[in-house]
């Protein structure tokens, strides 16, 4: 009985990973066409942000047939990306604010209501999970760090469009990195914690 329902929660978490994962690479596509078409660092950065949250739910994947030490160690991985994907928006950021550019704020609007959608829904199918694995907690925080994301663009798209200037978008930019990093470092922690107490159970298999 009991096999049979971790049989049904590894199946259900597997469907919810290959549904997250096509529609994070959809949203990403759509964030990398108008961000550069309308000269958005807060645009790419969040389909900078989808595109490495497809990765991991792919790594995800995988690790859904090993072991707690190998899913500890995909979910560290998926955390050292978001730390990595954070000090690249920074430079993004820094290269815009030197030389210039000019985001559109409509676009901004647009693209960050359709993102802030599907963002929700990813949320809403994982928090269903029923006790979330390391790595599965891990793409929860990857979901909500991506939703908040599109909250802060839809601001910045208004005062973009309001005030003519690029600065909100700037902000929104380091803002979405920021997330970043604290998210990375709490899956990081829990990673970490996770490879603790298996190394302390000899029984925890590697695989």
């Amino acid at each position: 009985m009991v096999e049979t329902k971790r049989a049904g929660d590894q199946g259900m978490e597997r469907k919810t990973l290959w549904i997250v994962l096509i529609l994070n690479v959809l949203i990403s596509a759509a964030f990398f066409v108008v961000g550069f078409t309308g000269d958005s660092s807060a645009l790419i950065a969040n389909g900078v942000d989808n595109l490495s949250d497809a990765l991991v739910y792919a790594l995800s994947l995988v690790a859904l047939s090993r072991g707690v030490m190998w899913k500890s160690r995909a979910a560290m991985f998926s955390g050292s990306m978001l730390l990595v994907f954070a000090v690249g928006i920074l430079v993004d950021v820094g290269r815009r604010y030197v030389y210039g550019s000019e985001p559109i704020g409509t676009a901004m609007m647009a693209m960050s209501a359709v993102a802030a959608v599907v963002n929700f829904i990813c949320l809403r199918l994982l928090q269903r999970l029923e006790q979330p694995d390391v790595n599965m907690r891990a793409a929860t925080t990857f979901s909500f760090n991506d939703f908040i994301s599109n909250g802060g663009i839809l601001i910045a798209g208004v005062l973009v469009w309001w005030l003519g200037t690029n600065w909100p978008d700037l902000l929104v930019g380091v803002a979405t990195a920021l997330i970043a990093i604290k998210g990375g470092i709490e899956i990081l922690k829990d990673a970490r914690s996770e490879i603790r107490e298996a190394k302390g159970r000899p029984e925890i298999k590697e695989a």
